[in-house]
Protein backbone atom coordinates (compact mmCIF):
# COMPACT_ATOMS: atom_id res chain seq x y z
CA UNK A 1 0.00 0.00 0.00
CA UNK A 2 1.42 3.25 -0.72
CA UNK A 3 0.26 6.75 0.29
CA UNK A 4 -0.27 9.20 -2.67
CA UNK A 5 -0.13 13.13 -2.01
CA UNK A 6 -2.75 14.45 -5.12
CA UNK A 7 -2.05 18.79 -5.98
CA UNK A 8 -4.07 19.60 -8.98
CA UNK A 9 -3.20 22.95 -10.05
CA UNK A 10 -4.61 24.47 -13.71
CA UNK A 11 -3.05 27.21 -15.65
CA UNK A 12 -5.48 28.70 -16.18
CA UNK A 13 -7.63 30.91 -13.39
CA UNK A 14 -10.31 33.67 -13.92
CA UNK A 15 -9.75 35.77 -10.67
CA UNK A 16 -6.12 35.43 -10.73
CA UNK A 17 -3.61 34.78 -13.52
CA UNK A 18 -1.67 31.99 -12.81
CA UNK A 19 -2.51 32.24 -9.57
CA UNK A 20 -1.06 28.87 -8.16
CA UNK A 21 2.54 30.23 -9.07
CA UNK A 22 2.59 33.70 -8.14
CA UNK A 23 4.71 34.54 -5.06
CA UNK A 24 3.19 34.13 -1.91
CA UNK A 25 4.93 35.08 1.78
CA UNK A 26 8.38 34.32 -0.75
CA UNK A 27 7.31 31.32 -2.41
CA UNK A 28 5.06 30.45 -5.18
CA UNK A 29 1.89 29.57 -3.77
CA UNK A 30 1.72 25.92 -4.84
CA UNK A 31 4.99 25.50 -3.12
CA UNK A 32 3.29 25.70 0.49
CA UNK A 33 0.89 22.57 -0.25
CA UNK A 34 3.71 20.52 -2.00
CA UNK A 35 6.39 21.47 1.02
CA UNK A 36 3.84 19.92 3.64
CA UNK A 37 3.39 16.58 1.73
CA UNK A 38 6.30 16.17 1.07
CA UNK A 39 7.63 17.04 4.40
CA UNK A 40 4.88 14.48 6.18
CA UNK A 41 6.70 11.25 7.12
CA UNK A 42 3.74 9.46 6.18
CA UNK A 43 3.12 10.21 2.09
CA UNK A 44 5.10 8.38 0.15
CA UNK A 45 5.42 10.38 -3.17
CA UNK A 46 4.03 13.52 -3.97
CA UNK A 47 2.37 14.27 -7.57
CA UNK A 48 1.48 17.89 -8.88
CA UNK A 49 -0.93 17.55 -11.80
CA UNK A 50 -0.91 19.70 -14.01
CA UNK A 51 -1.43 21.54 -17.66
CA UNK A 52 0.95 24.25 -17.50
CA UNK A 53 4.53 24.64 -18.94
CA UNK A 54 4.76 27.09 -16.20
CA UNK A 55 3.72 25.56 -13.47
CA UNK A 56 5.71 22.12 -14.67
CA UNK A 57 8.90 24.23 -14.54
CA UNK A 58 8.47 26.14 -11.08
CA UNK A 59 7.91 22.82 -9.38
CA UNK A 60 10.99 21.42 -10.45
CA UNK A 61 12.77 24.16 -10.26
CA UNK A 62 11.93 23.81 -6.32
CA UNK A 63 13.29 20.35 -6.15
CA UNK A 64 11.40 19.02 -3.75
CA UNK A 65 11.76 16.00 -2.58
CA UNK A 66 9.23 12.84 -3.44
CA UNK A 67 7.64 15.05 -5.97
CA UNK A 68 7.06 14.62 -9.74
CA UNK A 69 4.56 16.14 -12.38
CA UNK A 70 1.78 14.64 -14.17
CA UNK A 71 0.73 16.52 -16.98
CA UNK A 72 -3.07 16.58 -17.24
CA UNK A 73 -5.41 16.31 -20.23
CA UNK A 74 -6.36 19.27 -20.91
CA UNK A 75 -9.85 18.53 -21.32
CA UNK A 76 -9.57 18.16 -17.64
CA UNK A 77 -8.32 21.57 -16.75
CA UNK A 78 -11.27 23.49 -18.05
CA UNK A 79 -12.74 25.47 -15.83
CA UNK A 80 -15.95 23.27 -15.84
CA UNK A 81 -14.04 19.94 -15.45
CA UNK A 82 -13.99 18.28 -12.03
CA UNK A 83 -11.18 17.89 -9.82
CA UNK A 84 -12.71 13.82 -9.42
CA UNK A 85 -12.07 14.25 -13.33
CA UNK A 86 -8.20 14.71 -12.78
CA UNK A 87 -7.91 12.40 -9.97
CA UNK A 88 -9.32 9.90 -11.77
CA UNK A 89 -7.25 10.19 -14.86
CA UNK A 90 -4.39 10.09 -12.84
CA UNK A 91 -5.28 6.72 -10.69
CA UNK A 92 -6.27 4.92 -14.21
CA UNK A 93 -2.58 5.93 -15.43
CA UNK A 94 -0.48 5.34 -12.74
CA UNK A 95 -2.49 2.44 -12.50
CA UNK A 96 -2.60 2.64 -8.46
CA UNK A 97 -3.64 -0.20 -5.76
CA UNK A 98 -7.35 -0.15 -4.83
CA UNK A 99 -6.00 -0.22 -1.75
CA UNK A 100 -3.59 2.41 -1.91
CA UNK A 101 -4.19 5.82 0.05
CA UNK A 102 -4.87 8.93 -1.95
CA UNK A 103 -4.21 12.31 -0.49
CA UNK A 104 -6.23 15.32 -2.58
CA UNK A 105 -4.61 18.61 -1.14
CA UNK A 106 -5.70 21.63 -2.85
CA UNK A 107 -2.81 24.81 -3.41
CA UNK A 108 -5.27 27.44 -2.49
CA UNK A 109 -5.15 26.57 0.92
CA UNK A 110 -1.32 27.21 1.73
CA UNK A 111 -1.74 26.59 5.65
CA UNK A 112 -1.60 23.01 5.25
CA UNK A 113 1.40 21.65 7.18
CA UNK A 114 3.28 18.79 7.54
CA UNK A 115 1.75 17.60 10.69
CA UNK A 116 -1.87 18.63 9.80
CA UNK A 117 -1.05 15.84 6.86
CA UNK A 118 0.64 13.41 9.27
CA UNK A 119 -2.51 13.82 11.56
CA UNK A 120 -5.36 13.44 9.48
CA UNK A 121 -3.48 9.72 8.27
CA UNK A 122 -2.44 8.81 11.95
CA UNK A 123 -6.51 9.48 12.33
CA UNK A 124 -7.72 7.62 9.19
CA UNK A 125 -5.41 4.47 9.74
CA UNK A 126 -7.21 3.73 13.06
CA UNK A 127 -9.89 2.39 10.48
CA UNK A 128 -12.39 4.17 11.88
CA UNK A 129 -13.63 5.94 8.43
CA UNK A 130 -13.53 5.22 4.76
CA UNK A 131 -12.84 8.39 3.93
CA UNK A 132 -12.06 12.12 5.76
CA UNK A 133 -11.89 15.63 5.12
CA UNK A 134 -10.48 18.82 6.60
CA UNK A 135 -12.52 20.97 8.51
CA UNK A 136 -12.77 24.03 11.15
CA UNK A 137 -15.49 24.55 13.36
CA UNK A 138 -17.00 27.73 12.62
CA UNK A 139 -19.01 29.38 15.40
CA UNK A 140 -21.42 31.70 14.04
CA UNK A 141 -25.06 31.83 13.98
CA UNK A 142 -26.38 30.81 10.32
CA UNK A 143 -29.82 32.29 9.00
CA UNK A 144 -32.54 30.27 6.61
CA UNK A 145 -34.26 32.33 4.57
CA UNK A 146 -37.35 32.53 5.81
CA UNK A 147 -36.09 34.61 8.89
CA UNK A 148 -35.63 31.53 11.04
CA UNK A 149 -32.07 30.76 12.77
CA UNK A 150 -30.75 27.64 11.82
CA UNK A 151 -28.16 26.34 13.95
CA UNK A 152 -29.33 28.05 17.59
CA UNK A 153 -32.27 29.58 19.46
CA UNK A 154 -32.04 32.83 19.03
CA UNK A 155 -34.35 33.46 22.49
CA UNK A 156 -31.48 31.73 24.33
CA UNK A 157 -28.23 32.96 22.45
CA UNK A 158 -25.28 30.67 23.78
CA UNK A 159 -21.85 32.30 25.14
CA UNK A 160 -19.17 31.40 22.83
CA UNK A 161 -17.22 29.16 24.94
CA UNK A 162 -20.77 26.89 25.15
CA UNK A 163 -21.45 26.72 21.70
CA UNK A 164 -20.42 24.05 19.32
CA UNK A 165 -20.85 26.09 16.11
CA UNK A 166 -20.56 23.99 12.92
CA UNK A 167 -18.05 22.07 11.20
CA UNK A 168 -17.16 23.76 7.82
CA UNK A 169 -14.73 22.84 5.10
CA UNK A 170 -11.99 24.53 4.58
CA UNK A 171 -10.64 23.27 1.23
CA UNK A 172 -7.34 21.54 2.57
CA UNK A 173 -7.22 18.16 1.59
CA UNK A 174 -9.29 14.79 1.80
CA UNK A 175 -8.24 11.46 2.32
CA UNK A 176 -9.58 8.12 0.63
CA UNK A 177 -8.84 4.58 -0.75
CA UNK A 178 -8.21 4.48 -4.37
CA UNK A 179 -11.07 2.07 -4.21
CA UNK A 180 -13.25 4.35 -2.48
CA UNK A 181 -13.27 7.02 -4.93
CA UNK A 182 -13.33 4.49 -8.22
CA UNK A 183 -16.72 3.12 -6.58
CA UNK A 184 -18.06 6.31 -5.86
CA UNK A 185 -15.98 8.61 -8.92
CA UNK A 186 -15.70 11.21 -5.48
CA UNK A 187 -13.28 12.36 -3.47
CA UNK A 188 -15.35 11.04 -0.46
CA UNK A 189 -17.07 7.91 0.37
CA UNK A 190 -18.42 5.20 3.11
CA UNK A 191 -17.87 6.37 6.43
CA UNK A 192 -16.66 10.18 6.25
CA UNK A 193 -14.28 11.23 9.42
CA UNK A 194 -13.56 15.01 9.99
CA UNK A 195 -10.04 16.26 10.31
CA UNK A 196 -10.33 19.42 12.87
CA UNK A 197 -7.95 22.54 11.67
CA UNK A 198 -7.42 25.72 13.43
CA UNK A 199 -10.06 28.55 12.38
CA UNK A 200 -7.76 30.48 10.27
CA UNK A 201 -7.02 27.91 8.02
CA UNK A 202 -10.62 28.70 6.36
CA UNK A 203 -9.33 31.28 4.28
CA UNK A 204 -9.00 29.78 0.78
CA UNK A 205 -7.64 32.17 -2.02
CA UNK A 206 -10.06 32.62 -4.51
CA UNK A 207 -10.31 36.35 -5.25
CA UNK A 208 -7.93 39.43 -5.14
CA UNK A 209 -9.24 40.29 -1.40
CA UNK A 210 -8.43 36.64 -0.16
CA UNK A 211 -4.39 36.76 -0.85
CA UNK A 212 -4.31 40.01 0.88
CA UNK A 213 -6.05 38.58 4.07
CA UNK A 214 -4.39 35.15 3.73
CA UNK A 215 -0.32 36.84 3.36
CA UNK A 216 -1.40 38.95 6.87
CA UNK A 217 -2.88 35.74 8.15
CA UNK A 218 0.40 33.04 7.20
CA UNK A 219 2.61 35.65 8.55
CA UNK A 220 1.30 35.93 11.44
CA UNK A 221 0.98 32.11 12.41
CA UNK A 222 3.93 31.23 10.50
CA UNK A 223 7.13 33.01 12.13
CA UNK A 224 9.31 31.24 9.49
CA UNK A 225 7.69 31.78 6.12
CA UNK A 226 10.51 32.50 4.19
CA UNK A 227 11.27 28.92 5.01
CA UNK A 228 14.43 28.61 7.51
CA UNK A 229 17.13 27.61 6.23
CA UNK A 230 16.28 28.05 2.24
CA UNK A 231 18.40 31.01 1.60
CA UNK A 232 21.79 30.48 0.00
CA UNK A 233 22.35 33.76 -1.97
CA UNK A 234 21.77 37.09 -1.10
CA UNK A 235 21.75 39.70 -3.41
CA UNK A 236 21.47 43.76 -3.20
CA UNK A 237 20.69 46.73 -5.25
CA UNK A 238 23.41 49.35 -4.90
CA UNK A 239 21.70 52.90 -5.14
CA UNK A 240 19.09 53.73 -2.97
CA UNK A 241 19.65 50.65 -1.03
CA UNK A 242 23.79 50.58 0.06
CA UNK A 243 23.10 54.63 -0.32
CA UNK A 244 21.22 56.86 0.26
CA UNK A 245 20.55 57.32 -3.87
CA UNK A 246 22.13 61.07 -3.45
CA UNK A 247 24.32 61.86 -6.28
CA UNK A 248 27.49 63.53 -4.56
CA UNK A 249 30.34 65.12 -6.90
CA UNK A 250 33.61 67.12 -6.39
CA UNK A 251 34.10 70.58 -7.85
CA UNK A 252 36.72 68.11 -10.03
CA UNK A 253 33.49 66.20 -10.71
CA UNK A 254 34.25 63.02 -9.21
CA UNK A 255 31.17 61.30 -8.23
CA UNK A 256 31.32 60.32 -4.60
CA UNK A 257 28.58 57.74 -2.70
CA UNK A 258 28.32 57.01 0.83
CA UNK A 259 27.96 53.33 2.46
CA UNK A 260 26.95 52.42 5.87
CA UNK A 261 29.40 50.88 7.17
CA UNK A 262 26.92 47.90 9.34
CA UNK A 263 25.97 47.07 5.84
CA UNK A 264 29.51 45.44 5.52
CA UNK A 265 29.04 43.79 9.12
CA UNK A 266 25.64 42.34 7.51
CA UNK A 267 27.54 40.77 4.63
CA UNK A 268 30.30 39.48 6.66
CA UNK A 269 27.61 37.28 8.76
CA UNK A 270 26.00 36.23 6.00
CA UNK A 271 29.40 35.25 4.07
CA UNK A 272 30.13 33.59 7.46
CA UNK A 273 27.26 31.37 8.05
CA UNK A 274 27.72 29.74 4.41
CA UNK A 275 25.46 32.31 2.47
CA UNK A 276 26.55 34.15 -0.77
CA UNK A 277 26.48 37.55 -0.98
CA UNK A 278 26.33 39.86 -3.86
CA UNK A 279 25.25 43.07 -5.56
CA UNK A 280 23.68 43.31 -8.91
CA UNK A 281 22.80 47.13 -10.68
CA UNK A 282 22.55 49.16 -13.44
CA UNK A 283 25.20 51.67 -12.85
CA UNK A 284 28.65 50.68 -13.90
CA UNK A 285 31.40 52.35 -11.25
CA UNK A 286 34.71 51.85 -10.17
CA UNK A 287 33.64 52.84 -6.77
CA UNK A 288 31.15 49.86 -6.51
CA UNK A 289 33.88 47.59 -7.40
CA UNK A 290 36.24 48.95 -5.07
CA UNK A 291 33.43 48.59 -2.01
CA UNK A 292 32.52 45.02 -3.26
CA UNK A 293 36.03 44.09 -3.14
CA UNK A 294 36.49 45.18 0.37
CA UNK A 295 33.31 44.00 0.97
CA UNK A 296 34.73 40.36 0.02
CA UNK A 297 31.20 39.60 -2.11
CA UNK A 298 30.94 36.41 -4.22
CA UNK A 299 29.15 38.25 -7.24
CA UNK A 300 29.57 42.14 -8.43
CA UNK A 301 27.37 42.78 -11.76
CA UNK A 302 26.98 45.92 -13.16
CA UNK A 303 25.66 47.43 -16.01
CA UNK A 304 22.45 45.32 -16.23
CA UNK A 305 19.39 47.12 -17.14
CA UNK A 306 16.01 46.43 -18.80
CA UNK A 307 15.44 43.15 -17.34
CA UNK A 308 18.83 41.90 -17.12
CA UNK A 309 18.94 41.79 -12.80
CA UNK A 310 16.68 38.77 -13.26
CA UNK A 311 18.82 36.96 -16.06
CA UNK A 312 21.80 37.60 -14.30
CA UNK A 313 20.01 35.98 -10.85
CA UNK A 314 19.14 33.26 -12.60
CA UNK A 315 22.98 32.70 -14.13
CA UNK A 316 24.02 32.33 -10.48
CA UNK A 317 21.74 30.31 -9.53
CA UNK A 318 22.68 27.81 -12.47
CA UNK A 319 26.74 28.67 -11.36
CA UNK A 320 25.73 27.99 -7.25
CA UNK A 321 23.36 24.99 -8.50
CA UNK A 322 20.40 26.51 -6.32
CA UNK A 323 16.61 27.82 -7.38
CA UNK A 324 15.49 31.72 -7.36
CA UNK A 325 13.64 30.77 -5.10
CA UNK A 326 16.19 30.23 -2.16
CA UNK A 327 18.00 34.05 -3.08
CA UNK A 328 16.77 36.79 -1.08
CA UNK A 329 17.05 40.46 -2.97
CA UNK A 330 16.59 43.51 -1.62
CA UNK A 331 15.78 46.72 -4.73
CA UNK A 332 14.18 49.90 -4.61
CA UNK A 333 12.79 51.14 -7.98
CA UNK A 334 11.31 49.81 -11.07
CA UNK A 335 14.26 48.48 -12.29
CA UNK A 336 14.18 45.90 -9.38
CA UNK A 337 10.75 44.72 -10.21
CA UNK A 338 11.60 41.64 -12.11
CA UNK A 339 13.68 40.31 -9.84
CA UNK A 340 11.78 40.98 -6.89
CA UNK A 341 8.65 38.91 -8.18
CA UNK A 342 10.88 36.00 -8.55
CA UNK A 343 12.68 35.43 -5.81
CA UNK A 344 11.96 33.60 -2.56
CA UNK A 345 12.98 36.50 -0.24
CA UNK A 346 11.98 40.11 -1.59
CA UNK A 347 12.68 42.65 0.39
CA UNK A 348 12.57 46.62 0.02
CA UNK A 349 14.20 49.91 1.85
CA UNK A 350 10.88 51.91 3.52
CA UNK A 351 12.04 54.56 0.91
CA UNK A 352 11.27 52.57 -1.93
CA UNK A 353 8.48 53.08 -4.88
CA UNK A 354 4.99 52.40 -4.34
CA UNK A 355 5.15 49.59 -7.64
CA UNK A 356 8.33 48.04 -5.63
CA UNK A 357 5.97 48.17 -2.13
CA UNK A 358 2.99 46.72 -3.41
CA UNK A 359 4.76 43.37 -4.91
CA UNK A 360 2.89 40.58 -3.16
CA UNK A 361 4.02 39.19 0.04
CA UNK A 362 7.71 41.58 -0.32
CA UNK A 363 9.30 42.93 3.34
CA UNK A 364 9.31 46.23 4.08
CA UNK A 365 12.46 47.31 6.19
CA UNK A 366 12.20 49.80 8.61
CA UNK A 367 15.15 51.74 7.73
CA UNK A 368 15.64 53.94 4.13
CA UNK A 369 18.44 53.00 1.58
CA UNK A 370 21.84 53.97 2.80
CA UNK A 371 20.76 53.29 6.96
CA UNK A 372 22.04 49.95 6.79
CA UNK A 373 18.93 48.23 5.47
CA UNK A 374 21.50 44.87 3.84
CA UNK A 375 22.45 44.86 8.00
CA UNK A 376 18.92 44.58 8.99
CA UNK A 377 17.80 42.35 6.22
CA UNK A 378 20.29 39.89 6.91
CA UNK A 379 19.78 39.92 10.53
CA UNK A 380 16.17 38.71 9.72
CA UNK A 381 17.72 36.13 7.86
CA UNK A 382 20.02 34.86 9.88
CA UNK A 383 17.02 34.83 12.93
CA UNK A 384 13.95 34.29 11.21
CA UNK A 385 15.08 32.21 8.82
CA UNK A 386 17.52 29.85 10.68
Amino acid sequence: MAVIGFVPVRGGSQSIPLKNIRMFCGYPLVYWVVRALSDATSIDRVVVATDSDDIEKVINELSLPKTTVYRRLSSNATDVASTESVMLEYIEYAQLSLTDVFVLAQATSPFTTADSIDGALQLYEAGRYDSLLSCVRQKRFFWNDNGTPMNYDHCHRPRRQDFNGLWMENGAFYVNKVAGIMKERNRLSGIIGIYEMPSHTAVEIDDPDDWLVAELLFRQHNRSCCDKGRIKLFLSDVDGVLTDAGMYYTENGDELKKFNTRDGMGFSLLQQAGVKTGVITTENTAIVDRRAKKLRLNYVIQGKRDGGKLASALDICREEGISIHEVAYIGDDINCLDLLSQVGLAACPSDAVDQVKRIPGIHILSKKGGEGVVRELADYVLSECR
